[in-house]
């Protein structure tokens, strides 16, 4: 199954707006940290139910936000959830971003870069399409450190790429990408039951699920462009 068909099901299904739900968790944080300015133009990679780019117009006005997705029907319902006509969603392909060079201002992508089919060849494209001095905010829970997300993989059909924290710098300054800064975003909102009730549908150990949430967390990686 391509990325098109299973996120097409996802978005069928309503599990657009669980995801936002999820990641809201930590994406929250790392958006209040982009340094978006009025007027700013910006782009959500892997918009989903598009509220990243939602919350950058409301809470720093932001001009003009994309949204691209690689599901027609994630772009249909994003679409759907906003009223706001400087707020446009595409459908595309991560590794042909349909921008002109030096055209955008700010990149944003949560748990969706892990998705491109060629990584490497997504971060230079998000590099051609950067304004000097624009940067890249990417967050991801699926990666290498994460040991917890490992078998993630085993309930998708679409293959993920798996970077380490080391790996996601290389990669980002391969692309031609300062890598500004990097780490970890808890997740303080999930509610962690007592130990007394472990062992879980999904857990074996609290111990494993405060290591899961409130440690490892949103691996956040941000990239300025030269």
């Amino acid at each position: 199954m391509s990325v098109r068909e299973e996120f097409d099901d996802w978005a069928a299904d309503g599990r657009d707006k669980g995801m936002e739900d999820r990641h809201w968790h930590t994406a929250k944080y790392a958006l209040a940290r982009m340094p978006v300015e009025e007027g700013d133009t910006v782009l959500d990679l892997g918009c989903g139910s598009g509220y990243a780019g939602r919350a950058l117009r409301e809470t720093k006005g932001a001009g003009r936000v994309y949204g691209l997705d690689g599901s027609p029907e994630m772009a249909r319902n994003a679409d759907g959830y906003t009223d706001d006509s400087d707020v446009t969603y595409l459908v595309g392909d991560f590794d042909h971003l349909p921008f002109a060079d030096d055209s955008v201002d700010h990149v944003f992508t949560m748990e969706a870069f892990y998705y491109a089919n060629e990584p490497q060849e997504t971060l230079r494209e998000i590099r051609r399409i950067l304004r000097p001095g624009g940067t890249v905010f990417c967050a991801v829970n699926y990666y290498e450190e994460n040991v917890h997300s490992h078998e993630w993989q085993d309930s998708i059909s679409v293959e993920m790429t798996r970077w380490s924290a080391e790996q996601y710098r290389d990669a980002f300054r391969d692309a031609g990408l300062y890598v500004a800064e990097q780490d970890n975003i808890p997740d303080r909102e999930i509610g962690i039951p007592e130990k007394s009730e472990f062992p879980t549908d999904s857990w074996e150990t609290r111990e494993a699920m405060v290591e899961r949430y409130r440690e490892f967390g949103t691996l956040l990686t941000v990239g300025v462009a030269p």
